[in-house]
């Protein structure tokens, strides 16, 4: 999208004389300039997902590690779809609960290791190492580095967070 935008500028800035007058070059200008503000800001539903053949946190049942704190392979049999992920579960009823409250569920950082997205970048994760902090999972590459991420989980999950969009757009 930015490369859009950017086109769209150099396009405007190299007309501007030709096609308008300063007035209109400038409001052009502010609108571009506005619309990328929008389309940064807003969170995008085909944000980057951790997916493996269409199935987020590698067939685990998300809903699991929030009520049982425990990470549990869903059934391939009982499912839902959400952002353009399929989520497995092991009832009928877990499923249920996430469909009601998929944001609630659904693993941070589009199930990308957290640690990772605390520091800058994306890493695959191991279904077992990960943490549920005031109700929201949050996985890592290994239980060896979910260690690393527990000592200073405030500091990580701001920092991820901060981190989060742009990884998510590229």
């Amino acid at each position: 999208m930015a490369d859009v935008l950017q086109i769209s500028m150099e396009n405007i800035m190299s007309h501007a004389s030709d096609q308008f007058s300063r007035r209109d070059f400038l409001k052009t200008t502010a609108v571009v300039a506005l619309a990328g503000t929008a389309i940064t800001a807003t969170p995008s539903l085909a944000a980057k997902l951790n997916l493996a053949n269409g199935v987020a946190i590698q067939g685990y049942d998300p809903v699991a590690y929030v009520t049982q704190d425990a990470a549990v392979a869903g059934d391939a049999s009982i499912t839902a779809d959400y952002q353009g992920a399929t989520y497995r579960f092991v009832s009928t009823e877990n499923r249920d609960a996430f469909v009601g409250s998929p944001e609630r569920y659904a693993p941070q950082y589009g199930g990308f290791c957290a640690y990772a997205v605390s520091q800058g970048y994306t890493a695959p994760i191991d279904p077992q190492a990960f943490s549920v902090v005031d109700d929201k999972l949050y996985l890592n590459f290994s239980k060896g580095v979910r260690s690393r991420w527990a000592k200073d989980i405030p500091g990580n999950i701001k920092k991820g967070d901060a981190n989060w969009p742009a990884l998510a757009a590229n």
